[in-house]
């Protein structure tokens, strides 16, 4: 997923070296006026913003897929193939690999979402070469020697025991299998303690061979590097790639209808409270609205409704906040909330009767324009720097925005009217919530997540 004021947050395992790289810093007015569609020599395409204010260069790139390719019995393949990719390619052991990284202070990790299979590089602008053919050659050619594959995986699996006992990755798992069933969306991109262990070297190396192809490539590049020669770079990294990928096809799907309640038993002192409902996918024009309405709700983090009424003032809980969610096949909105478990019926009437009231009144105008206001503003430092600009434009290109989306963007939220937002509103939260709560047994009451299950389109 993506954010009109873009966050991109940790997905997969990734490689980092000691050595922190300043970043440049470029204002959006500035990236929108150098933002340059590139294609290089051999065809690959990329955003670019030639930027020499330091001698740094960010590259985000990726393949469209992530884990919804995995294979149905075995989730986790493509979170597998990320912490993989990296340990020994080309002439190089996972070991003399991640030395040379490390000499040339280079930066490289690669993540699965579910809808794409990401990667990032960072590097100092006189180590391009070394930089882009390490890349080149963890794309083309890994190993994936038995000792790293085993290495990798089980840090995985336990990663994976140590989810069984947290309850808020508990909440998450329950809520998407609540929200989605038995569809892609619905499984766990780092997989399960059942599926990780039988997943082969055969099935990543068959994730690569499918999945990474120039066809759905996606590239944007921020830093001190002139066209012709990123052009070069762009060519011998990935022109080698297959050209099409062999992606299985992946249906469109709608949430599970709210209300519905689930309860995990987990003996912690602190009940977590996940809940949610049908979104609203970045393609829908009344996209922005919703955007907007949702950070009044719970997505403006002080300034939220809920964190008023939950934690200013009942103090419930330390935090509570709420967000959307998109992919490519469909779209949720999703909070979280932990309190204490003799307060989590008070906290689960808190934020239901909030919702229900924004679904019901839509906000005041006054909260239309300080978000909007807000929106607007925090733009700014949302694009601060070549990585997270890099970060940003390869986002945009995900969600198919064109190219000149920074300069448009304050103008889309400015449009949004309060009856646009009182709509947006209505239709995201109208009808209650799922929810999903793990602790100890007040919650055994609740009653299961059946009565409805998610559609396919």
């Amino acid at each position: 997923m993506t954010y009109p004021f873009p966050r991109v947050r940790g997905i997969a395992l990734s490689v980092v070296t000691s050595v922190t790289l300043a970043l440049a810093s470029i204002s959006p007015s500035q990236a929108a006026a150098k933002i340059q569609h590139l294609t290089s020599p051999g065809g690959i395409e990329a955003w670019f913003v030639q930027d020499a204010t330091v001698p740094l260069i960010a590259m985000e790139y990726s393949f469209a897929g992530g884990a919804a390719q995995d294979p149905k019995d075995k989730p986790g393949v493509a979170n597998l193939v990320g912490g993989l990719l990296d340990e020994g390619s080309g002439e190089f052991d996972s070991k003399s690999f991640h030395e040379r990284l490390d000499r040339r202070a280079i930066k490289l990790s690669f993540s699965a979402s579910r809808d794409t299979f990401r990667g990032s590089l960072r590097m100092l602008r006189d180590n391009k070469d070394e930089a882009f053919d390490l890349l080149r050659m963890a794309l083309t050619s890994p190993h994936f020697d038995t000792a790293d594959v085993e290495r990798i995986r089980s840090q995985v699996i336990s990663g994976l025991r140590r989810d069984t006992t947290n309850p808020t990755a508990l909440a998450s798992r329950k809520f998407l299998e609540v929200a989605f069933g038995d569809h892609p969306y619905g499984r766990q991109t780092s997989g399960t303690l059942e599926s990780v262990p039988t997943i082969t070297v055969a099935d990543m190396k068959d994730y690569v061979g499918r999945i990474l192809a120039r066809d759905t490539l996606k590239v944007a590049v921020v830093g001190d590097v002139d066209p012709a020669t990123l052009g070069a770079l762009l060519d011998k990294t990935f022109g080698s790639l297959p050209a099409k990928a062999n992606l299985t096809p992946v249906p469109d799907i709608e949430s599970a209808a709210p209300p519905q309640r689930a309860f995990v038993p987990l003996d912690v002192p602190q009940t977590v409270i996940t809940f949610g409902g049908p979104g609203v996918k970045r393609s829908d024009p009344n996209f922005m609205a919703a955007y907007v309405v949702n950070h009044i709700l719970g997505g403006g983090g002080l300034s939220s409704r809920l964190y008023r009424e939950v934690r200013e003032k009942r103090g419930l809980a330390y935090s509570v906040f709420e967000s959307l969610l998109w992919m490519e096949h469909s779209a949720v909105f999703i909070g979280n909330t932990g309190t204490r478990a003799d307060r989590a019926g008070d906290t689960l009437d808190a934020i239901e009767r909030e919702v229900r009231r924004i679904a019901e009144e839509g906000p005041t105008q006054k909260e239309l324009d300080e978000a909007k206001s807000y929106l607007k503003g925090s733009q700014m430092l949302a694009l601060d720097t070549s990585s997270k600009l890099a970060q940003a434009l390869l986002q945009y290109q995900q969600d198919k925005l064109p190219i000149d989306y920074i300069e448009k963007c304050n103008a889309i939220v400015d449009a949004v009217t309060l009856d646009d937002a009182k709509q947006a509103a209505k239709w995201l939260w109208g009808q209650g919530l799922l929810t999903v709560i793990v602790g100890r047994a007040p919650w055994a009451a609740a009653q299961p997540a059946a009565a409805t299950t998610p559609k396919s389109n």
